[in-house]
């Protein structure tokens, strides 16, 4: 092998690890106060919203910063497993402080990110959003019910709401 495809080999592999951690790295954002019910309420609003707008049946799950539920809201006809499933994508992405996709990501590599199937509470299905206030973690949204793009899509319209 010359020093040229050694060096390209060296390079992608910086590039490709470079991604791989950046991806499931936690946010900086220290935790907060748990998000009140009220605000539980607001967040839950716009993700079922946009559901129902695009004629999706949906469960909707808000955990405070220790993964506690706050708020939960499940659609007519939403299948009955999306109920604990959207709890579930929330306490992910609250105590891992980071978006369930970045599991999923890491996990659809292969390889070594096959190894995420080993940590206790890990859902790495896309659909739950940490929910942040002045720069602290107060929470998170979890949705469930339909595909994972579509949950994250409805996720992330109550997220957005969050300030």
């Amino acid at each position: 092998m010359s020093r040229n495809s050694i060096l390209k080999v060296f390079l992608v592999s910086i590039v490709v690890f470079g991604a791989l951690g950046s991806a499931v790295a936690q946010m900086p954002n220290p935790y907060g106060p748990a998000i009140s019910l009220e605000n539980a309420k607001k967040t839950a609003a716009p993700a079922l919203a946009e559901a129902a707008k695009n004629k999706w049946t949906v469960a909707v799950a808000i955990v405070g910063p220790d993964g506690t539920l706050v708020y939960y809201e499940k659609m007519d006809n939403t299948q009955l497993g999306s109920a604990e499933v959207a709890i579930d994508k929330a306490r992910t992405a609250v105590l891992f402080k980071r978006p369930t996709k970045a599991f999923q990501d890491v996990l659809a590599g292969g390889g070594e990110g096959l190894r995420i199937l080993t940590l206790k509470g890990v859902v790495a299905v896309e659909g739950g959003i940490p929910l942040l206030m002045d720069g602290k973690i107060v929470g998170a949204i979890g949705v469930s019910g339909a595909t994972s793009a579509q949950d994250a899509q409805c996720a992330k319209a109550g997220a957005d709401v969050v300030k």
